[in-house]
């Protein structure tokens, strides 16, 4: 996004925005922020139509994700703040959801264990069947004992 439009997401003039990232220019390396070309001005003028006079008289900064999220932490503006509380808000929730989806994982894997066992167990059990039904099958009919008719 560009300086003028985060400035007025973060309700600060743009002018505002800038000085306070010069102020913390350590906070925005190359991959947070960086000044677009005169060709990529030209290109963004004649796509916007803006007039001949005024306006911006500098190569606008364009910020990426995280610039955005570290300007929320150097501007202070109510909604800055705010956008500052609510992202950090965010990532805890997140983090928490990673956590919980990681035990789900560890308790998937231990059921599957088990059903690995439960599969051996009741492979055993048919095996043990089958070899007494055989034996049953095997028998000798017994001689009966007692009185005979």
């Amino acid at each position: 996004m560009l300086d003028k439009d985060l400035a007025t997401l973060y309700g600060v003039e743009t002018r505002v925005l800038n000085q306070a990232v010069k102020r913390n220019i350590a906070r925005f390396p190359d991959d947070f922020m960086f000044e677009i070309s005169k060709v990529e001005f030209d290109n963004l003028i004649s796509q916007i139509v803006t007039s001949s006079w005024g306006g911006t008289r500098k190569l606008p900064f364009a910020f990426t994700e995280h610039g955005v999220m570290m300007l929320s932490s150097v501007l202070k503006s109510d909604r800055a703040i705010q956008t500052n509380i609510q992202i950090m808000r965010t990532f805890t929730k997140v983090k928490q959801m990673l956590l919980d989806t990681s035990e789900i994982k560890i308790d998937i894997v231990q059921i599957q264990k088990k059903l690995e066992n439960h599969d051996k167990n009741i492979e055993l059990v048919f095996s043990y069947l089958e070899e007494l039904n055989e034996k049953k099958e095997n028998e000798k009919p017994r001689v009966k004992i007692g009185y005979k008719k």
